[in-house]
């Protein structure tokens, strides 16, 4: 635990905003430049309704908050007060938004939950838990969307016609290719949790025997104890238990995709918001393959691509509005974790490694 205690408080650091900051400032003004029309400023009008409705859109964040702290002290017994499941949270989410999509802040997030008095094992549990519980979330809501507004509805906009059919349009095969390791990763956990953990770990590290994976070994049979951990705290777990969960991480996510309508109707009468909603759940599936930091550029570009459909506008400000939206979006549900994490992480940093190193010396 040393050493991954070591990793986890150099990967956290408040300088590593740095860079998905930078990125995502280096698109924009590239796009600004490329793209940027005057007449933008007079279409995005700041009044009260802008005011009310871009209130809501941070409301919809706090909502999601909300939902992963109960959810959290849910899964821990309440045995973490609300401030810890809050700062729990707040530095996952800082992770998250410093690491890759591919990587993201569930690999460190046993580290904050172990720290807070959570046993390793129980924290792994929790942890590998709450994973499940989220990608449970897409695996079964973009069927569903996918059957009710239909695939040509959900993957085609006026930016993508291109004559070829819906399910061969790369927006289509990013969200088959993110919406696949999802699938997986759900059913080879809930396998392990609720059906043969021992047998989950025995293959695991078997996979890894193999001598172009055999670096990783010691990781694998990690992952494997955290499974049989999980599996052990969890399947004596009533209805009620996995009610409660699975209503706050419903919360959670559903909250964080009504954001961009709330700010699409800050400025504009849009009406066909279960759509815009579908996008949004769309789009993060396709981020989760994005190489960059918290998503930082791809995320703009996707959001820019995808929703100006919503977007009333003449078509020559079409992509410049799209921009200024998708800046909006971002400061409303990434960069404020940026702040956050910034401000909690030297905190939590020199509470749990440098003062517990020094009483470590001192003894």
């Amino acid at each position: 635990m040393a050493m991954r205690n070591k990793d986890v408080a150099k990967r956290i650091r408040p300088r590593n905003i740095i860079l998905p900051v930078l990125i995502g400032t280096i698109l924009v003004l590239w796009f600004i430049l490329r793209k940027f029309e005057n007449e933008t400023l007079s279409v995005l009008t700041f009044n009260w309704r802008t005011v009310f409705y871009l209130g809501i859109a941070v409301c919809c964040m706090l909502g999601r908050d909300l939902g992963y702290i109960i959810r959290i002290r849910i899964l821990t017994d309440n045995d973490l007060t609300w401030r810890q499941a809050f700062r729990v949270i707040m530095l996952w989410e800082f992770t998250s938004a410093i690491s890759p999509s591919t990587v993201g802040g569930t690999a460190v997030a046993v580290v904050f939950t172990h720290k807070e008095g959570i046993t390793v094992g129980r924290s792994a549990a929790v942890v590998l838990t709450t994973s499940f519980l989220d990608e449970l979330y897409f695996v079964v809501m973009f069927p569903l969307l996918l059957i009710m507004l239909k695939g040509d509805n959900l993957f085609m906009n006026d930016s993508i016609m291109t004559g070829r059919p819906w399910f061969i349009n790369e927006l289509f095969l990013f969200a088959i290719i993110g919406y696949s390791i999802k699938l997986v990763w759900v059913l080879v956990v809930g396998y392990g949790i609720f059906i043969n953990p021992a047998g989950l770990k025995s293959l695991v590290v078997r996979i890894f025997r193999l001598k172009f994976l055999r670096k990783w070994k010691e990781q694998s049979i990690s992952a494997g104890d955290d499974i049989i951990a999980s599996s052990h705290h969890f399947r004596t777990k009533g209805k009620k238990f996995w009610l409660k969960a699975g209503f706050t991480t419903f919360l959670a996510w559903s909250s964080r995709y009504w954001v961009a309508n709330a700010i699409l109707v800050a400025f504009f009468n849009v009406h066909d918001h279960f759509m815009i909603f579908a996008r949004q759940l769309v789009m993060w599936i396709m981020m989760l393959i994005s190489p960059t930091p918290g998503g930082s550029g791809i995320a703009e570009l996707i959001f820019t691509r995808y929703l100006s459909d919503f977007i009333p506008v003449e078509p020559f400000l079409i992509d410049s509005t799209a921009m200024a939206i998708a800046l909006m979006w971002r400061a409303v549900s990434y960069y404020p974790y940026l702040i956050l994490g910034a401000i909690i992480a030297p905190g939590w940093i020199s509470r749990n490694f440098i003062s517990a190193r020094s009483v470590k010396q001192d003894n």
